[in-house]
């Protein structure tokens, strides 16, 4: 997880397009359920305003979709509300299903340096940084997302590694698509220059 800028600016068309319709949709429907999807013509933006990664992976995804932070089953009068949405990976999105939000840290919660990518192991780890009143629901985070060392999220760091490795991409470019693995090569970097 890595620091974002909150907030994202809401789209002008979302309030007419999403809030409102969806709003109207769940006084239609009170009954229990998944509510009408008014928000993934917004995608693109949250995507681009979340530079095409994965709010909780830190790594750009291809395709990703809109996570609703305080699920629907939660609280279903958040549905259509551009705040409560994140950038995820679907996987990622299924894994956090409707648990309780309050558990998690929100990534728009995270600052520098609160996690870092570990070399050679690539697990994803909580630094000293995280200050203590956040401290329980980082580790909580890392506990019930496939964040630490799943592999499915393994496999992806691997593979931007291994560009960075073969010369395939370059620091630069490894920084803009996987900030965390960027990080970690240049500790790596720095130890081995003795700086």
């Amino acid at each position: 997880m890595i620091e974002f800028i909150q907030p994202l600016a809401e789209p002008e068309a979302f309030d007419e397009r999403c809030r409102r319709r969806g709003n109207a949709w769940l006084l239609d429907n009170p009954q229990p359920g998944r509510p009408r999807d008014y928000w993934s013509p917004f995608r693109p933006l949250l995507a681009e305003g979340f530079c095409n990664r994965c709010a909780f992976g830190a790594m750009y995804i291809p395709s990703g979709t809109v996570e609703h932070f305080i699920s629907c089953d939660e609280d279903r009068s958040m549905a259509y509300e551009w705040n409560n949405y994140r950038y995820v990976d679907a996987w990622m999105n299924s894994a956090k299903g409707s648990k309780k939000a309050q558990d998690f840290l929100d990534p728009f919660e995270v600052r520098d340096g609160w996690f870092e990518v570990l070399l050679p192991s690539l697990q994803l780890v909580m630094t000293d940084k995280v200050p203590e009143a956040f401290r329980a629901r980082a580790e909580y985070t890392l506990q019930h997302l496939p964040l630490r060392d799943d592999e499915r999220v393994m496999r992806v760091r691997r593979q931007w590694l291994r560009l960075y490795q073969d010369g395939k991409i370059g620091l630069e470019g490894l920084r803009e698509m996987a900030p965390l693995i960027a990080a970690a090569v240049e500790r790596r970097e720095n130890a081995e220059a003795g700086g």
